[in-house]
């Protein structure tokens, strides 16, 4: 069975273990996400006043949201550090041509930014913005994806421009910042998940629809696994017993058993586990139970259905964020086809399975003239939730910026005049739209929360 996927977006959320096997979720559109979030994981930092002067805190004991900016295709893009309590701008990296991903090591110290049009990776403490290192990818890589759980190597998804060409995976080294291994994987790698013993790097190869295992040790490959068709994204369970894949053409998801490398279906016990599934062919989300082998579906939120429904225009949910404590859900939808293009955040109570609030978002005027790459972009509208679970970030692509949601009321973060706070990108390399303005601010892509 083969099915078309546009911009289906999975997240998960484990207290016991999520164990997926091959699951037909539907008949669903392309960008796809998969994301396993711990349940009740990680302490909230307060900072303490004192009357006495003392040296200025350590930055990265804060909060924050990395935003990643383009900026058309000739112009060296961004990262903006977004201060969780402050709600504010606190420093910008200068990145390549092209950002369209990032990653955080496990112990903060350095955050990796895979720069697709120059075929290079931007490296930087994220307490020092100032500082960035450039390492420099075979001419034809084309890094899309960065990822790892060590804090010795990074490893980066290259999918090659060159047809015939299969994709590598390079592995680089920390504490020197260059290519340390390459390895050969399968054709247009386009995700990668390490497991959290930081054993087995797992590659996605949605144009050979295949996974690849490699051995991060001496960085060899262990096998190749056939999948669905297409496969997009990938994620490893958090005993590192299972690395679930996405296919995007099948319209599966399939469990990897990461000891014998095959294909599981071994049921787990009872727990807090759920499967979102945003659906925007259907304008719908879906939670579905993954204690049972294969996932059973507890509800289906249709968000245009009822008389006062969440989206009273048929609209497209293209990203989701949960908290950490696994209580509300917030899906981020938008028009599709219109200009202004019209957005909103649906909170859905994941115990009720109800729509608990919907929060409009600013429409924007799609920029017609410069080549913002919005339209084409992995993640036009993206969401995520901060560590702490007091804030919900959301990125739009055409607006230039990032609007914050407080998960304690609900409700968009305010300006000082009281409209919601939009904390926009910097400016771009863009022409202005009239005389003697500024020109456009730079295009978000995604966003990296911090610890």
């Amino acid at each position: 069975m083969k099915n078309s996927f546009e911009n289906y977006v999975i997240r998960a959320i484990s207290q016991v273990e999520v164990l997926m096997s091959q699951l037909l979720v539907g008949r669903l559109g392309g960008l796809l996400l998969l994301a396993l979030i711990c349940t009740s994981c990680g302490d909230t930092f307060r900072p303490v006043a004192t009357p006495i002067s003392p040296p200025p805190p350590d930055p990265s004991s804060f909060h924050y949201a990395l935003v990643i900016s383009s900026n058309g295709p000739s112009n060296p893009g961004s990262s903006t550090r977004i201060d969780v309590s402050g709600d504010t701008n606190v420093g910008v990296a200068r990145l390549g041509l092209g950002p369209v991903h990032a990653a955080l090591l496990p112990n903060a110290g350095r955050v990796y930014v895979a720069n697709s049009l120059e075929n290079s990776i931007s490296s930087y403490s994220p307490t020092d913005v100032t500082s960035v290192t450039t390492v420099s990818l075979p001419a034809s890589a084309v890094p899309v994806f960065v990822h790892t759980t060590q804090n010795d190597t990074v490893y980066v998804a290259n999918g090659d421009v060159i047809p015939g060409n299969t994709g590598t995976v390079s592995a680089i080294s920390t504490a020197s910042n260059v290519i340390a291994s390459t390895i050969s994987v399968g054709t247009n790698p386009v995700g990668l998940a390490e497991t959290p013993d930081t054993k087995k790097l797992y590659v996605v190869n949605q144009g050979s629809d295949s996974v690849t295992s490699i051995n991060t040790i001496d960085k060899t490959v262990n096998a190749t696994l056939s999948t669905g068709t297409s496969p997009v994204w990938a994620v490893a369970r958090s005993d590192s017993a299972r690395v679930y894949v996405l296919n995007q053409g099948s319209g599966t998801v399939s469990s990897i058993d990461t000891s014998s490398e095959a294909f599981s279906n071994v049921s787990v016990g009872a727990g807090r586990n759920r499967l979102y599934v945003t659906n925007p062919v259907a304008h719908r989300l879906s939670i579905l139970d993954a204690t049972a082998d294969p996932p059973t579906l507890l509800a289906t939120i249709d968000l245009t259905a009822g008389t006062s429904p969440a989206c009273p225009v048929v609209c497209s949910p293209v990203s989701v964020a949960v908290l950490p404590d696994g209580s509300r859900a917030y899906v981020v939808s938008y028009v599709s086809g219109s200009n202004p293009l019209s957005s909103q955040v649906t909170v859905i109570d994941t115990q009720s399975y109800t729509v608990r609030k919907v929060i409009p978002l600013s429409s924007v005027n799609i920029d017609l003239v410069n080549p913002t790459g919005c339209a084409t972009s992995r993640f036009r509208l993206f969401t995520a939730a901060a560590s702490d679970g007091s804030r919900v970030y959301i990125s739009n692509c055409d607006a230039g910026g990032t609007k914050i949601i407080l998960t304690a009321t609900d409700t968009l973060v305010p300006d000082l005049t009281g409209n919601p706070l939009l904390i926009s990108a910097p400016v771009s390399s863009f022409t202005p739209s009239a005389a003697g303005q500024q020109p456009p601010p730079q295009n978000p892509v995604f966003i990296l929360p911090g610890p």
